[in-house]
């Protein structure tokens, strides 16, 4: 595989894409739009008759093209009370008058907001479900390739097929590959809320996935995840009690600074983190993403022969991304 331990090339084109939410502060937004080719506009969701929960983000999609940016729709299966619901996709994915009218809707919806396509999320779907949701995506991208425009479909971080567990059981990798335009490998969330104080994206784990990954996703319609965050756990870490505190990228660097921490860095995981005893006493651990754990994941692009990466999220500003970006890739337009 030639591809491998291949440096970046300043002209190996690159696809990035990056999620937002409707209300993004327009400023930072305007930090990102040379550095994306898609904006995932997050998120359309659904009710159990297929029919859409409407999403008010106009301003978003005005802004993207002008600047350069194609807007993609986001569908997930959120309730009417913007909950992520398995019981609701699952209903729609079985029922076929439900699933044709949610298709309908999604490609209607591409024409009548000028998106440029749709971008599937459907989180923690049933095991029983799997098949049923490969149909839904195939379904829509033969629809929205009549008219040029993508498809892209969100995929669980799995290293192996059977991965046991309800975030790994409904996402058949090599069935959706083949249905999807592009598959996003959402490599990140290790270090997650609710978990212990660890890395969000450790390269190791990454590899794993990407590993797995392109034995049944052709690499060439792969983007990986990059977390644009990180998190704060107060220690000790106590199982179904412990919070962890999101950062961004920048405010993980100045409350090292402001706590008088030493920001160290996990060769392992090619991550930055610090330790710090916060006025109560209390110990805590920080996790984030800086310039050198990105440019670690930016050349798995070139190692692995990746379409691209997506950032979760572009709400907040990272300026190493810029940078490295623009220093390793160009960033393919498509409008």
């Amino acid at each position: 595989m030639q591809w491998y331990n291949v440096r970046a090339s300043q002209n190996r084109p690159i696809i990035v894409n990056g999620y937002a939410y409707p209300f993004i502060n327009q400023s930072v937004f305007q930090q990102w739009t040379k550095d994306l080719t898609y904006v995932s506009s997050f998120s359309y969701g659904f009710d159990e008759n297929g029919n859409l929960i409407p999403l008010f983000d106009e301003s978003l999609i005005l802004a993207a093209y002008r600047n350069g940016v194609a807007p993609l729709m986001v569908i997930t299966p959120l309730d009417a009370a913007g909950n992520f619901s398995n019981e609701l996709a699952s209903k729609v994915l079985n029922n076929e008058v439900a699933r044709n009218r949610l298709a309908s809707n999604i490609y209607d919806t591409v024409i009548r907001k000028d998106y440029f396509g749709v971008d599937f999320d459907f989180e923690f779907l049933f095991a029983d479900d799997a098949d049923e949701y490969v149909q839904l995506v195939s379904q829509v991208e033969r629809m929205l390739n009549s008219i040029g425009a993508v498809t892209l479909v969100a995929l669980a971080p799995k290293t192996y097929t059977e991965q046991p567990g309800l975030l790994y059981e409904g996402h058949d990798y090599k069935g959706l590959g083949e249905a999807a335009d592009l598959a996003l490998l959402m490599t990140y969330e290790w270090g997650y809320t609710y978990g212990p104080a660890m890395a969000v994206a450790p390269i190791n784990k990454v590899r794993e996935v990407l590993d797995y990954g392109i034995t049944q996703i052709p690499p060439e319609k792969i983007l990986m995840g990059i977390p644009n965050y990180g998190y704060d756990w107060t220690l000790p870490f106590v199982q179904g009690q412990s919070a962890a505190e999101n950062l961004s990228n920048p405010e993980a660097v100045q409350r090292a600074a402001n706590v008088g921490a030493q920001i160290q860095f996990d060769e392992t995981a090619q991550t930055p983190f610090y330790r710090y005893t916060d006025s109560q006493g209390r110990q805590h651990e920080v996790w984030f993403e800086d310039e050198r754990s990105l440019r670690a994941k930016l050349e798995l692009v070139e190692e692995y022969g990746l379409a691209g990466v997506s950032f979760w999220t572009v709400m907040n500003p990272f300026p190493a991304a810029s940078r490295l970006i623009s220093q390793m890739y160009n960033v393919t337009k498509v409008i």
